[in-house]
């Protein structure tokens, strides 16, 4: 049996995890002691875990102890949505967990990574798409987050972690001082607007290209799957418009209004109120990075502050 390294933290992780022939050994071994063939695997290069296409039919994804979380999230993802979304998922063939890194086997989705295709769709489609992304988010909502609850972070303290190191996160990341300068007033409204004891819901919070998958047919674009559950939590279902609207809508009002659409919004209901608390969900976000992620061309120079950045990112 292969073994997989004791690693101290995310740093030696990433480290170890650049050179392919470190680990791919372990995961054929890990295939193999499950009866899986593995003679051709597809390493992905991106994403946080170590992801390998045994074939073209299943996906290893194992997970390093120190990010156990997103096993944690992943496993329960998949099984409480199992059977219950119009739209396909990965499914569990297999789990265990070796050295203390523990996997899974899922099923591997038809569909093109939605990052591949986004930039060349035309925008009618686009605007489709995001309306079966709004569609898809009220879906997973629906079901009821059963186990799900238990994963930590809870929702009130999540939400309390970020507001507390949201100035020195968006320091750190290069905001601008005139966005800078609203952020106290702003995590103040924040107290009232976003509720720390909702309805929980499931959210990936992480409905961006990259975890979309995408199919074609006649020269039509539509969306085929979802990937990727390890940030899932529950709590305030609008924190999952904030992926798209960042990625994807680009603050173009017909964009805005499918996505919004699709989730069940009216136009009427895209007002100050609900945009005051998006920019803030968008601020709060455990990725939040609007300088690298919000994809308006020249957004730092339109907007002279939040409250302007908040009716660029959603107009009316």
């Amino acid at each position: 049996m292969i073994s997989l390294p004791s690693l101290a933290d995310h740093e030696s992780y990433r480290a170890w995890r650049a050179d392919v022939s470190r680990w791919l050994p372990a995961a054929r071994d890990i295939a193999v002691s499950h009866g899986l063939a593995c003679a051709a695997p597809h390493v992905f290069g991106t994403g946080t875990n170590l992801v390998v296409a045994l074939d073209a039919r299943l996906i290893l994804k194992i997970f390093p102890p120190v990010l156990r979380s997103q096993f944690v999230s992943e496993r329960g993802a998949l099984s409480e949505l199992r059977g219950r979304l119009s739209l396909p998922i990965p499914e569990i063939v297999a789990e265990g967990e070796r050295d203390g890194w523990p996997y899974l086997v899922i099923t591997r989705l038809d569909g093109i990574v939605g990052s591949e295709v986004w930039p060349c769709l035309p925008e009618e489609q686009k605007e489709r798409v995001l309306r079966q992304i709004g569609a898809t988010i009220a879906e997973v909502q629906r079901v009821p987050p059963g186990a799900l609850c238990e994963i930590e972070p809870r929702w009130a303290e999540f939400m309390r972690g970020q507001m507390a190191g949201c100035r020195a996160r968006h320091e750190r990341l290069g905001l601008e001082p005139k966005f800078l300068d609203g952020l106290d007033d702003l995590l103040r409204d924040a107290a009232d607007l976003v509720l720390l004891d909702p309805p929980p819901v499931i959210l990936t919070g992480e409905y961006i290209p990259e975890n979309l998958l995408l199919a074609e047919n006649d020269g039509h674009w539509r969306l085929a799957g979802l990937i990727d559950f390890g940030d899932v939590l529950t709590g305030w279902g609008e924190y999952d418009l904030l992926g798209p609207s960042a990625f994807m809508a680009a603050g173009r009002p017909r964009r805005v209004r499918n996505l919004f659409e699709g989730f069940g919004y009216s136009p009427a209901d895209i007002n100050f109120t609900l945009k005051r608390r998006l920019m803030a969900l968008m601020l709060l976000h455990r990725a939040s990075d609007p300088v690298r992620h919000i994809c308006i061309e020249e957004w730092q120079r339109k907007a002279d502050g939040l409250e302007q950045l908040q009716e660029l990112i959603w107009p009316s």
